[in-house]
Formats: C-alpha cells, structure tokens, sequence
C-alpha cells in the first residue's frame, strides 16, 4: 500500500520510476489504482507493458502501465 500512496501523493508530476528488474521510466503519472500506476512517458520511444490502460485515453497518449509491485523507487524530476 505504501506504493499506492506514493504514487497517488505524486499523481500530475513528472517522475522518475525505477523497478525491481532494474528498468527505469521517466513520464508523468496519470492515474493510479490499487494494482497498477499509470505513466505517460516523456520519450516517444518504443514502449512495452503487461497491461492496457481501461479508462478514457487514446493509444495516442501512449500511457504506460506498471505494476504497483515492481515498483522500486520513485523520484521527482
């Protein structure tokens, strides 16, 4: 749970995400539920996820979904 507070605390700021397997991600965080955080990445690069995004944003806003789980560190920038 304190994943999910973290994020929520940071929710509309830019942030740099780091997770268990060492990968990291910069973007703005859009939204975060109980399970998953919601980042819209700031490079346009090809991007992988394990989940898709259920609420009202187009596949051009290339919204990345992370697991609360993997999550590492979470840092301002």
């Amino acid at each position: 749970m304190e994943a999910y507070y973290n994020c929520m605390r940071l929710k509309n700021r830019n942030v740099r995400i780091l997770t268990r397997d060492g990968s990291h991600y910069k973007g703005t965080i859009v939204d975060v539920d109980h399970n998953y955080v919601y980042l819209r990445p700031m490079s346009r690069g090809n991007v992988q996820t394990s989940a898709f995004y259920p609420y009202p944003y187009s596949a051009a806003n290339d919204i990345l979904t992370l697991s609360l789980f993997t999550l590492l560190a979470i840092a301002l920038i």
